[in-house]
């Protein structure tokens, strides 16, 4: 990738919309958008600084192509730290793809994907969690993610991680001077005064693992599969929690031949709930392969949610339903509470063998249905998580980067207590500094990034 090329993009979505943007980025930028824009006869033909412009996008031939405003913004107060240009046109596919083309051919190159935040971190406008950030924003399905990701965005966590390795970079030096003067050793109060040091960076490595977690469910989403015998309200489940009709609900016993998925936000964390068949023996061959379909489901499900028809007693389908529930983070719903229970939780439980959260539902007169998005979060986020707290770690290679840097950590603890020499003891203190790096940028190879910023979309 040359960075002293001038690129350009379209910035919105595919589609039909009421305002297209097309971006230009680079040295040129300013010179290659003059080439494509007019100004009203009569107009100031000087473009102001971070102004709006009104004219007409015009083509090679001189042709117009849309009525637009254009801005542009000089480097380095722009998004990529770069002269940036703007092009607001009307959101068509035909103005979009027009103005882009006849910008390229007035010497900008297309752009790859992610590479106005790339050079937005090349020029060290943001650093690499705020890339990243910006992905996760775009991407988003929760306002808890949203919000994560702009306090990620605003520097949140590269503050507490560059805090860290300003620390560690300050024992360092202490014990650089060791190194430099071999016949120091490393006296018991530097010793003392270190492991405190360590000691206290790993707890705050520690607190911000401990969100990994519930970050990665709140990046992810709960994968909550819905299970049962045919006819004990499934489906209804799926409609209720959905506030749609997304599956047909019939008294025919397997309606529901295959699974059925949507997407629900339950106090801002993205669930996607899996509406499956019934599990029952049946020689139907669809069915069957929707009842395989099922089992799969329920192998790969973050939280099983096992619907019962209280109304009748247990049939030996839904005894096999319930051998599905052990060493899985489960709820029961007693469902059609409306009707004479023949079923009590007590029973549900001494059947089992162990305790399960229990819901009451009569989903027919929407009764219940709080109750079990309350169960389904509580599953996940009761207790250790504030929820206002938006430091939290959403990405996988920042929980492994801080998981390396720890048990580089306990390294240097472990090489204090035996007295380790000084030059040992630095090599864990580098590895921490790097792994905290990795996160940030500060230490991370070109062949990461490049694969960091390749699944950005094309005009971010």
């Amino acid at each position: 990738m040359f960075f002293e090329d001038t690129i350009a993009a379209i910035a919105t979505p595919p589609g039909k919309g009421g305002i297209g943007i097309v971006r230009i980025s680079g040295e040129r930028a300013l010179e290659i958008g003059k080439k494509i824009f007019v100004f009203p006869e009569g107009k100031k033909t000087d473009f102001k600084n971070r102004y709006l412009h009104y004219g007409w996008a015009i083509d090679e031939d001189n042709i117009l192509i849309d009525e637009v405003l254009f801005s542009y913004m000089q480097a380095p107060h722009s998004y990529t730290a770069e002269d940036v240009v703007e092009v607001h046109c009307h959101g068509g596919i035909i103005p979009l793809t027009k103005i882009l083309k006849t910008i390229i051919s007035k010497g900008a190159r297309l752009a790859q994907p992610g590479e106005f935040t790339k050079r937005a971190f090349i020029n060290g406008r943001i650093d690499l969690v705020q890339a990243e950030a910006v992905m996760d924003l775009i991407n988003a399905e929760s306002d808890r993610l949203a919000r994560i990701s702009l306090s990620q965005i605003e520097g949140g966590l590269s503050v507490r991680i560059r805090d860290m390795r300003g620390r560690l970079l300050n024992l360092m030096a202490r014990i650089e001077v060791t190194i430099d003067y071999p016949e120091e050793d490393i006296d018991e109060m530097i010793t003392k005064d270190i492991k405190n040091e360590v000691d206290d960076i790993v707890k705050s490595i520690q607190h911000l693992l401990k969100t990994a977690k519930q970050g990665k469910l709140i990046r992810q989403g709960v994968k909550a599969v819905i299970i049962g015998r045919t006819n004990v309200g499934k489906s209804s489940l799926l409609n209720a929690l959905t506030k749609e009709d997304r599956a047909i609900v019939t008294e025919i016993p397997g309606t529901t031949r295959d699974t059925i998925e949507d997407m629900i936000n339950i106090r801002g964390i993205p669930v996607r709930i899996v509406d499956t068949a019934g599990i029952r023996e049946t020689i139907d061959k669809i069915e069957k392969i929707g009842i395989e379909r099922s089992k799969e489901n329920i192998i790969t499900a973050d939280l099983l949610i096992t619907v019962l028809d209280a109304s009748e007693e247990l049939t030996s389908e839904d005894l096999e339903v319930l051998t599905y529930i052990k060493d899985k983070k489960a709820i029961v719903i007693l469902n059609k509470t409306d009707k004479p229970n023949l079923l009590t939780e007590k029973y549900v439980k001494e059947k089992l063998g162990f305790d399960v959260p229990v819901a009451h539902t009569s989903l027919t007169l929407g009764q219940g249905i709080e109750i079990v998005e309350d169960m389904i979060y509580n599953m996940f986020f009761e207790g250790d998580i504030r929820i206002g707290d938006d430091i939290m770690i959403t990405n996988l290679r920042h929980q492994e980067a801080l998981m390396g840097a720890e048990n580089s950590l306990m390294g240097v603890v472990d090489g204090l207590n035996k007295q380790m020499p000084p030059d040992i003891i630095a090599i864990d203190i580098r590895d921490a500094l790097d792994s905290l790096g990795a996160i940030t940028g500060e230490s991370v190879t070109d062949d990461l990034i490049d694969k960091i910023f390749s699944e950005f979309c094309l005009g971010k």
